[in-house]
């Protein structure tokens, strides 16, 4: 075979196969050695549902979402999971075990065991499990998620569509990919067009060296068939989690940032006087942010978290979560004049001050309901837009329920006053006699709940 190139014409020496081994490429050896190490979920859970006759219709779902009696049902999933450590710790997806109320786990040797949860978290789609009596058990070694490169072969083993463990291979398509899995869409992502079919999510992601790079969780397809454009958890983040777990922690905690961003455009490097690079701009910060007690401030660009680039808020959140909590984060500030490395405290959002919790009891105008105060753990917890004023429902009741009330709900202002204090909420409604009025912040948007006794 010839080429030319830059003038010059060059040979490709052709080789023939000297063994069967270089004729017949296989990955059956890496397979056979981590699949005892991936297992398949069957977890089962009981909801309690109501029959909504309007489910279809968008304008009368929500007024009839507490139509009828609640009344039992039982949901199964299947999905995979991964064993990391010997005596039994397993990773799966949320969303495959999350409130289950029996797990079952089945090695491809055929072997069951009963799982217990440790730490479920919905945010970043992860739960973690623990098998019952075991040891010595197969399992899987990390690797560092930021050595992971665009073109490295990869393979995806799960147990899609319950039909039994399948392997499928591929390469690793993307990095960062943010915004585009499951839970609240702030995750942070390893693209890779392995074939992930239903069921194999929270099952292995591997390199050629056996090792973890991630735990398959979703795909983007149309159909609801795999389209090539599946997305991994990075092990990274997976670790952290099972530190956590391995702690005693039923819930992740994650460093709080305590600041909004947007993603450096050129346009916006070209005004603040900087070269164009990857990165994001400050667009609002926590009076109780960590980043400004740090001297960082509305309009600051960062480029980097312990030397890892960042570019928008999810990656942001990643880097942070891979920190861990209780330590400190270089973080990289670009100005004009260069780079600036910045020591930021890796915290948890501060409960300051204390959270207070109203309970209404049966005689009250909403009986059951339950209000909190709001502060920056509060915030984080439920997701909740910073800087609002008034009570965030953590349970609404029947008959606040009835007049579309929901957890999660910033009750702001009733019968037009202000609510400073949720304990005087019972009276300013009774003042209104039979009709009143609920001012209330849901996400983004603002809603009066007009109401007759």
């Amino acid at each position: 075979m010839v080429f030319f190139l830059s003038g010059h014409v060059c040979i490709a020496e052709s080789k023939v196969p000297q063994s069967q081994k270089e004729i017949a490429i296989s990955f059956a050896p890496l397979v056979k050695s981590v699949a005892p190490a991936v297992v398949n979920i069957y977890a089962t859970r009981v909801v309690e549902s109501r029959p909504n006759p309007f489910e279809s219709d968008s304008l009368f779902r929500d007024f009839f979402q507490n139509f009828g009696s609640n009344r039992p049902e039982v949901q199964n999933s299947l999905g995979s999971g991964v064993i990391l450590s010997a005596d039994g710790i397993v990773v799966s997806n949320y969303h495959v075990v999350g409130g289950a109320t029996d797990v079952r786990v089945v090695l491809n040797d055929g072997r069951e065991y009963l799982a217990s949860a440790l730490l479920w978290d919905r945010e970043s789609d992860l739960a973690v499990l623990k098998l019952t009596n075991v040891r010595d058990m197969p399992y899987l070694n990390f690797r560092d998620s930021e050595t992971v490169e665009v073109g490295e072969l990869v393979l995806a083993i799960g147990n899609p569509f319950g039909v039994g463990q399948t392997v499928s291979s591929g390469i690793v398509s993307g990095l960062a990919r943010s915004g585009m899995g499951r839970g609240d869409g702030r995750g942070y992502f390893i693209q890779t067009d392995a074939p992930i079919n239903p069921g194999n999510s929270g099952g292995a992601l591997i390199d050629m060296a056996g090792r973890l790079i991630g735990i398959n969780t979703s795909i983007l397809s149309r159909s609801g068939g795999s389209n090539g454009i599946g997305f991994a958890i990075p092990a990274s983040l997976v670790r952290q989690v099972v530190s956590q777990a391995q702690e005693g922690k039923t819930t992740f905690e994650r460093p709080w940032a305590g600041l909004s961003g947007q993603t450096l455009t050129a346009e916006l490097a070209k005004n603040f006087g900087l070269r164009f690079v990857n990165a994001m701009v400050i667009t609002a910060i926590h009076p109780q942010s960590p980043f400004l007690k740090a001297r960082f401030k509305v309009g600051d660009v960062i480029s980097a978290v312990d030397g890892n680039a960042v570019s928008n808020s999810a990656e942001l959140l990643y880097r942070l979560s891979v920190a861990g909590l209780g330590g400190r984060a270089k973080v990289t500030k670009r100005t004009a004049v260069g780079e600036l490395k910045v020591d930021v405290s890796l915290i948890a959002a501060p409960d300051l001050p204390k959270r207070k919790i109203t309970y209404f009891k049966s005689q009250s105008y909403f009986p059951g309901l339950v209000l909190s105060s709001i502060n920056p753990a509060v915030e984080e917890e439920f997701d909740l837009p910073w800087g609002n004023s008034g009570f965030v429902v953590l349970k609404s009741g029947r008959v606040a329920a009835s007049i579309g009330l929901r957890t999660r709900d910033i009750i702001m202002s009733a019968n037009g006053q202000r609510l400073t204090n949720a304990n005087v909420l019972d009276d300013i409604l009774k003042s209104g006699g039979r009709s009143g009025m609920l001012f209330v912040l849901r996400g983004d948007q603002r809603i009066s709940l007009r109401f007759r006794r």
